[in-house]
């Protein structure tokens, strides 16, 4: 059986129910992939969900050097940036970076409290989360 986006859809609202007010990202994401493990129904090679892929969105008022900020600190955790869209409407900042976090010897973890610390510096919002969980969510 393919793991197809009606399956994943089946499987992340089951989780979602399942853990009820506990249903944060990551334990949707984990619960979908031990419900997948334990199904005999995917092939082992479907079964590897992380694409290696984040998805990070950023926005708050225009400063100096946000771009530069976040790209600086993306680079030093050999992180490839994939894709890049900012905009900037009169005083406020948006971006959004698809990011290849594969050959980076820092987790998604440790990259969004390096993003946290410059969002506080700087005073805007910072989001970092894996390219299927953020699939996953608007799926749904």
């Amino acid at each position: 059986m393919k793991l197809t986006e009606d399956k994943i859809r089946e499987l992340s609202i089951q989780a979602i129910s399942e853990l009820g007010s506990n249903a944060s990202p990551d334990a949707v994401k984990k619960l979908v992939e031990e419900k997948i493990r334990s199904s005999n129904d995917f092939p082992e090679g479907e079964m590897n969900l992380s694409s290696g892929r984040v998805i990070l969105t950023s926005f708050g008022l225009n400063t100096t050097g946000i771009v530069s900020s976040i790209s600086a600190a993306l680079s030093e955790a050999q992180c490839d940036i994939l894709d890049i869209s900012q905009k900037i409407m009169q005083e406020f900042f948006t971006m959004i970076m698809m990011i290849d976090i594969t050959n980076s010897p820092k987790d998604i973890k440790d990259l969004q409290e390096i993003m946290k610390s410059i969002a506080e510096r700087l005073k805007v919002k910072i989001y970092l989360q894996h390219e299927d969980v953020f699939r996953f969510m608007h799926r749904i």
